[in-house]
């Protein structure tokens, strides 16, 4: 599973509940109150409010959309789906995987505001002719406005590679590059989404091209929102409480795993020190979980942070996601105190 991935599973398993808020826990250091734990991030650069935003509705895209992602997979024989409020799937000559969770290659998925297409073996692909990063840079991006994007409320994120277990023929390989993928984060207020658009975590566009510049697979992920309402950002001494109380998530590193074991061992750092923090975009409350199969109503900025763990002899680089707004902070810290009071 990829990181961003992982992290999007991890953030939605928990709620806001005092029963529950002790699930984060796992994912969070457990510092002594002994160790030194310091700030030197810059944070000139950081908001002093930020706005939280509000889902509206099913998302029908426009049919000159749905007519361009239909022909950017390359399925004009299959028809061309109308607007609708209703999941729409389009079946290939045979089942594939497909985020819709159907046995097809192409999803217009309206609750979530998803276009997406694959292509039947993910786990297959040819290194042969595979587009420069240049190339794929400037497809992206004129993809980009054939699905109707604004390209002043997209920044581009650094090309993934996609390593196939076997080329297009089935026969077995080895870190073997099937296709190279471009994410087009969408931004609110000059703040990206969180995620690298590969795991379907982020809003935006992410698309992959292969052998001799086929699209492999994309995935749009663009609802219609609203502000909702602006909230103060939380200061280095907040962040570090909710450090303290074991209320952040760590990184994993890829598909890592001995995970918890690394969480574990943090909290024998002899110091840790935050030295970068970078605002970012989620969907979802931080903490809490949707109901009832549907997509958070809320989009919240959070906090992705690096900091260095000393353990005397040795360092090592951490990544953390905590919470960015104050109220969550509070919310959360709360939820500690009455814990730890339903304890004793």
């Amino acid at each position: 599973m990829k990181t961003f991935a992982i992290l999007a599973t991890l953030v939605i398993a928990v709620s806001s509940s005092p029963a529950s808020t002790s699930s984060l826990e796992k994912f969070s250091p457990h510092f002594s109150t002994n160790t030194p734990i310091l700030w030197t991030a810059a944070t000139n650069h950081l908001p002093k409010t930020a706005w939280v935003y509000r889902r509206l509705g099913p998302r029908i895209f426009p049919a000159t959309v749905i007519s361009n992602a239909i022909v950017l997979a390359s399925l004009q024989s299959k028809g061309f789906p109308q607007p609708s409020t209703n999941q729409t799937s389009v079946t290939a000559d045979e089942d594939a995987d497909c985020p819709c969770g159907h046995p097809c290659v192409f999803c217009i998925n309206p609750d979530f505001a998803t276009i997406s297409y694959s292509i039947r073996h993910t786990e297959r692909g040819s290194g042969n002719d595979i587009p420069s990063d240049e190339t794929v840079v400037r497809r992206a991006w004129e993809c980009a406005v054939q699905l109707g994007l604004d390209p002043k409320q997209l920044q581009q994120i650094p090309l993934t590679s996609h390593f196939c277990d076997s080329d297009e023929i089935g026969r077995a390989t080895t870190n073997h590059i099937g296709g190279r993928g471009e994410c087009l984060s969408r931004q609110l207020d000059g703040i990206c989404f969180w995620g690298s658009g590969d795991d379907n975590a982020s809003e935006g566009l992410w698309i992959e091209f292969g052998s001799h510049g086929a699209i492999r697979s994309y995935f749009l992920n663009w609802p219609n929102l609203k502000r909702h309402e602006n909230q103060p950002t939380a200061s280095p001494q907040q962040i570090i409480a909710c450090i303290r109380a074991q209320k952040i998530i760590v990184v994993p590193n890829g598909d890592e795993e001995k995970y918890f074991e690394r969480v574990e061992a943090l909290a024998t750092a002899k110091m840790f020190t935050i030295t970068k923090i970078t605002p970012n975009y989620n969907e979802g409350v931080y903490g809490e979980a949707p109901t009832n199969n549907l997509p958070s109503k809320f989009i919240v900025p959070v906090a992705e942070l690096e900091a260095v763990a000393d353990f005397g002899s040795s360092n090592q680089t951490v990544r953390i996601f905590a919470p960015f707004l104050q109220s969550d902070i509070a919310r959360l810290l709360a939820d500690q105190t009455a814990t730890n009071v339903g304890d004793k």
